[in-house]
Order: structure tokens, then sequence, then C-alpha cells
């Protein structure tokens, strides 16, 4: 049987009731961090309490309250047996005075008297229903239970034939501990509980407003200086990861900047001989082609110059961030690099120190190229390469040696700087892509003193 038309419209959509409930979840949770965390703790410390509280008023109180009125009920009920199968005057006042002395109470005998009313006046707590209950249990007689006396006592009365039976006792005979006193020390501890809690969670709350802080004022262009990580081992990782991803970002604007104002300068030569080559054609008569072609040789290779030097831009300023990272093994690479340079005449060598099954995880064709970079480099200073490895600390560490006069220490940090070229006609780039580079893969490279007796390239990259 068909369902009405628009039965399906008039039942919501799940989407719908996922919108609803995640409207009255924003309506009911704080909006901030801090009033939510304070809510996930404050939620759990009062239902503990509650339950603590429960568990001792319901349990322990109340047995402790019914044994005890049922002892003070036991003792009257004694004393009324007592009094009915000794009536003279006399055998009841030495009933009252030995029993008020054993039972640490105080009995007295009003002849003639009547309850005008019967009952109790209640107090806070189980013992007034239990004593009520006992006494009506065990006590033929109507009762009287009186609660608002002075300095701490209580009055029972019970009215028999004849007269009515008083008994003053204090409270503290069935009052094990006042309610009030224990619902104070929950709610007071809950309280200071939840005000340490508070401060606490406000701390680490505040180091993570000052990350969001700097990370807004940094995507704004505004510089700041690097957070000190402080907090939860999770909020100083993310500071550090932060920090590092700031140095990452300057140094990557840095090197772009300084890309751009080098275009400019060099550049700025080859176009000049161009243009002076263009004032110096004849500008009327006849022309014999053979008298331009130093000239128009000359400006094609200022032309081939400045599209070398483009490609090297582009190359640096391009990057190789669209490659995915993939697992390499690095005895492989080496391979790989060390017949392509045998292929071009260069004497290189693959160390034996290295494990076999030596890998990380990178952007293979990126990481090829700084090889090819740091070896070119090496290859052009020297007549002997040797490519090693070794794997430290979750680290792998990879060595250019080579043989050739090697590199001054003061010049080992500015060579990776971009248009430090060590030879004629180069652009300088080659080392400042290979450490960009390296830097994106979260490594390091860094020049030495190599064992060979020339220079050594030591790149940095994790497992």
């Amino acid at each position: 049987m068909n369902a009405p038309h628009g039965a399906e419209n008039m039942r919501p959509a799940p989407q719908g009731w996922r919108r609803i409930r995640e409207r009255l979840v924003r309506r009911i949770l704080p909006r901030s961090l801090l009033g939510r965390m304070l809510l996930i703790g404050f939620i759990p410390l009062l239902v503990t309490q509650a339950i603590s509280l429960e568990l001792f008023y319901g349990n322990y109180l109340q047995i402790v309250s019914r044994r005890l009125s049922g002892n003070m009920v036991t003792t009257i009920s004694m004393t009324l047996d007592m009094l009915e199968r000794y009536p003279s005057p006399a055998d009841r006042q030495w009933i009252l005075d030995d029993m008020g002395r054993r039972a640490d109470l105080v009995m007295t005998w009003r002849e003639g008297a009547s309850l005008q009313k019967s009952g109790t006046n209640h107090v806070l707590g189980p013992i007034d229903d239990y004593l009520v209950r006992d006494l009506r249990d065990n006590v033929p007689w109507p009762t009287l239970v009186d609660w608002k006396q002075p300095h701490r006592h209580m009055v029972i009365l019970v009215q028999v034939p004849g007269g009515i039976l008083q008994v003053v006792a204090l409270r503290k005979r069935l009052d094990v501990a006042p309610v009030w006193l224990f619902v104070a020390w929950a709610s007071g501890s809950a309280l200071v509980l939840f005000l340490i809690a508070a401060l606490i969670m406000r701390n680490q709350v505040r180091a993570i407003r000052r990350l969001a802080r700097a990370a807004e004022l940094f995507g704004l262009g505004r510089d700041t200086v690097p957070i000190v990580p402080e907090g939860a081992q999770e909020i100083r990782k993310a500071a550090v990861a932060f920090n590092r991803m700031r140095d990452r970002i300057n140094r990557f604007v840095e090197q772009r900047t300084t890309v751009l104002a080098g275009v400019s300068h060099d550049l700025r030569t080859p176009l000049t001989r161009l243009r002076l080559s263009l004032a110096m054609f004849p500008r009327a008569g006849m022309i014999d082609a053979g008298d331009l072609q130093p000239d128009i040789s000359d400006m094609i290779g200022d032309i081939a110059e400045m599209e070398r030097m483009i490609e090297a831009y582009l190359s640096f300023a391009r990057g190789e961030g669209a490659e995915v990272p993939v697992v390499i093994r690095v005895e492989e690479m080496f391979e790989e690099i060390a017949a392509t340079q045998r292929r071009m005449g260069a004497d290189i060598a693959i160390g034996m120190v290295m494990p076999p099954d030596l890998t990380i995880t990178g952007r293979s064709n990126a990481l090829r190229r700084v090889l090819n970079n740091v070896v070119e480099n090496a290859r052009n200073h020297a007549d002997r390469m040797e490519l090693s490895a070794e794997r430290a600390r979750g680290q792998v560490i990879l060595y250019v040696d080579d043989n050739g006069c090697g590199v001054e220490e003061s010049r080992r940090e500015s060579v990776f700087r971009p248009f430090e070229s060590g030879k004629e006609g180069g652009t300088g780039l080659g080392l400042a892509i290979a450490r960009d580079i390296i830097h994106a893969h979260g490594g390091h490279i860094a020049l030495e003193a190599g064992p060979l007796g020339g220079a050594r390239v030591r790149i940095i990259l994790p497992e």
C-alpha cells in the first residue's frame, strides 16, 4: 500500500535532526574552550559528590540512626513495662531513677497530665522518622517528640494511664552528625577543587590563546617574536611546531625576496648589452648582413644567458612542493647518481659503511636534485668523490666527500645563500635550492672538513 502523498516530507531528515541536535548543544554548552573544560571537570565532580552524599545519607546514616533510635525506644518500653508492673509511687520513682541512671536519661513522672497533641516536630535527617516509627511499633500509647529544646536536648512524652512519662535526652544520643555539616563539606571541597581546576585550565587555555593570537598576527603579516612553549606537553609541541613553521616561512619569503632582487640585478647586464647593441645598429642606408653577424651572435648569447638565469630562478621559486613523498632506498639513489656522474667522467665511489636496508621518506626527484647539485659543485673543485650514509638516533645522515681544496670555515654558511657562486657564469642558486629542499623535508645541510682532504657536505634527514 503506497504511503500518502507528502508523508515523506513530514518526516524530518537525518540531517535535520543532526542540525537540531547541534543547535541545542551549541545553546547549552559554553562557546569558549575554558567553559567547556570547566564543565567537563565540574559535572563528574558534582556527580561524585552527589553519589557520596547518597551513599552516606542513604546507607550509613540511616542504619546508625535506626539502631540508636531502636535502643532508646527499647529502654523506654522496658521502663513502661516496669512502671505498669510496679505502680506504687515509691517503686515508680526508684524505677525512673535507676533506668535514667543506667541509660543516661532524665526520666520524670507527671501525675495527672495529659498530651494536647502527638507526633513530632521534624528536623533534618532520618532520626525523627525512625524514632516516631519505633515508638509507634513498641509503645501502645500516644507519644510526642519535641526536638526544639535548648542546650541540644530533646524531650519524649508518653501518655500513659494516670499521667505522662517524660524522658529528656541529649540529641547526640540519636544524631550521628549534622547532615548540613556533611553537605557543607562536600560542597566546599567540590568548590575548592573546582577553583583549583579552573586555575590550572585557565593557564592551559591562556597558552592556546597566545598561540592563536600569534598565528593570527603572523597571518596578517605582522611578524611576532617566537612563542615561549608553556603549558601541557601537547601545547608545547604545538608552540614549537608554530615557531618552526614561522622560521621556515620567514626563510622562504626572505629567499624569494632575495631572488626577486637578484633578478633585476643579474638581468640588468645582458639587457644593457642588448640595448647598446641595438643602439649601434645603422638607422639608414644599405646594410651588409655579414657585418651584423658578430653583433647578432653576441645578442643571441645574451638571450641564452638570460634564459639560463631565468630558468634557474624559476626552478628555485617553483620548489618541489607538488611531488608526493615516497620511501627511498638510499643505496639505490646513490647508485643512480654515481652512474650518472660516471657517464660524465667523474670519479665517484659509494662508501662501504652504509647499511644496505637504509631508507628515508621524502620527495625522490627533489632529493636527487639536491645530491646532483652537491656532486656537481664537488666535481668542479675535485677529481674524486665519495657518497656514504649512516643511521643515527632516528635520523639518516648522508655524506658527500671530495678531495678538493675544501671551503674556508668563514664561507661554509654563506655558500648556501642565493647568488653566492664560486665559478664563472654560475647563478649561485644550486646550494640555495638544495638547502631549501632539505629544510622542506625537515632536515639540515651543512659544510665541514672532509676525511678525503677536501669538503664534506653533511645532510641530515628524518628517517
